[in-house]
């Protein structure tokens, strides 16, 4: 069998959905497709959980009504004979959203986030599993909530292996149907409670499957040729990286690499599966593929670029050394608050850290920072990696730029850049 996944971007529209069901045809045996939600539908979700938590009820069901009418334009465009139930689907997986509204939040913004962004994935395995069966291409739509279990850490959910194992070896018996469509980025918890595995977290699904499932591959269908050695959005004459080792693919993925989720490659690894990178706009074309290669290849630089970092400064109040004990105290808050550090440097008298920039809990952090510690900030920072680097590629990166933190290794060199 073989994992297929479609994000966002490939079901944005009508015509990606048509896309999409183009490609599935040409390899419609022992299947299973994961797709993420519609376009920028997460992110509007987001936009309802905040208006919720922050009491703006109003904005939060404006905010559902736009989702509403964007996804019903797509239903029109695919079904204009009848769309078959399908709208009352949506209707109705919404309406779990604004039923939500005639009560009061409960005191974790996280889990809200699970139970209501979650939704955008469910409505467009939907919208693609009703679909696919109208043009004849047989599909059972299945909730990823029943065969993926967590523990009840909202929006980071860590895996049961053991339960999913039982539970997904049921769902996917290949006895009822040929394909199979399914949710990314979602699962729950035993008591079902909703949760989510991270921030496009949907690669991480397919990978979790094709581990249980023993997949012969997993493809992620993107609009990219392939893995690249640099965001094309970002950067003129990239080329594209056409075998990666899993050590490598690893390391892109640490330092940042947005073409595959972080979590993506153990599940992988443990099985030896080979994950390709394939564009669904000339899915003909071969793509990049990684797989268990022994040797490390050598490549042009590959840059990796994280956008809105903080470095965060800490020195101790009695002008003292940094210890072992303070360090330990800086993690546990770094912890705390769920802050996702991406550098670390240390000198005898102060310790960097460089994060995303925190969606909610940055005042607190550094509240409790600085009852033991000094502490400055820089924000609007950028956050960039270069693997295989030479003299010329670092020049052309952070020329007539201000570096705040510079890190070099053989084969790595990084820049804290404003």
């Amino acid at each position: 069998m073989k994992i297929f996944k479609f994000g966002g971007a490939s079901v944005k529209d009508a015509s990606g959905v048509r896309n999409l069901a183009k490609i599935v045809q040409q390899h419609n045996s022992r299947l299973v497709i994961v797709v993420s939600a519609m376009g920028k539908t997460t992110n509007a979700l987001e936009v309802v959980v905040k208006n919720y938590f922050g009491g703006d009820i109003v904005a939060a069901e404006k905010a559902v009504e736009q989702i509403k009418e964007y996804h019903l334009k797509i239903v029109a465009d695919l079904f204009p004979d009848g769309e078959n139930g399908i709208k009352a689907e949506l209707e109705s997986d919404l309406k779990t959203i604004t039923k939500r509204f005639k009560l009061k939040p409960s005191l974790d913004y996280d889990f809200e986030y699970d139970q209501i962004v979650s939704m955008g994935e469910v409505i467009s395995t939907r919208i693609v599993a009703a679909y696919l069966n109208q043009i004849g291409l047989s599909c059972l739509w299945s909730d990823a909530r029943q065969f993926i279990r967590t523990d009840d850490c909202w929006r980071e959910g860590s895996i049961d292996w053991a339960l999913t194992n039982q539970l997904m070896t049921a769902s996917f018996s290949f006895s009822d149907a040929q394909v199979y469509i399914t949710q990314g980025f979602i699962g729950s918890t035993p008591f079902n409670l909703t949760t989510t595995l991270g921030r496009e977290g949907s690669d991480f699904t397919a990978a979790i499957i094709a581990n249980v499932m023993n997949a012969e591959s997993v493809t992620i269908w993107k609009d990219v040729p392939g893995i690249m050695n640099a965001d094309p959005n970002k950067y003129a004459d990239t080329q594209k990286l056409d075998k990666l080792s899993y050590r490598e693919a690893v390391e892109m993925t640490y330092y940042g690499a947005k073409v595959i989720h972080p979590k993506t490659m153990k599940p992988l690894v443990e099985k030896n599966i080979p994950l390709y990178v394939r564009s669904f706009i000339e899915p003909d074309e071969a793509g990049s593929v990684i797989c268990n290669i022994d040797h490390m290849m050598e490549y042009v630089p590959v840059y990796i670029l994280k956008e809105d970092q903080v470095l965060i400064t800490i020195s101790p109040l009695d002008f003292s050394f940094i210890a072992e004990e303070s360090i330990g105290n800086i993690y546990k808050l770094l912890s705390k608050y769920r802050m996702k550090v991406n550098l670390v440097q240390q000198s005898a008298m102060n310790f960097s850290v460089a994060i995303d920039k925190p969606e909610r809990n940055f005042d607190k952090l550094l509240a409790d920072l600085r009852n033991q510690f000094v502490v400055h900030y820089n924000d609007g920072l950028e956050l960039l990696t270069i693997r295989s680097y030479t003299q010329k590629s670092i020049d052309e990166s952070v020329s007539e730029r201000t570096v705040y933190v510079e890190q070099r290794t053989r084969k790595i060199v990084r820049f804290l850049l404003k």
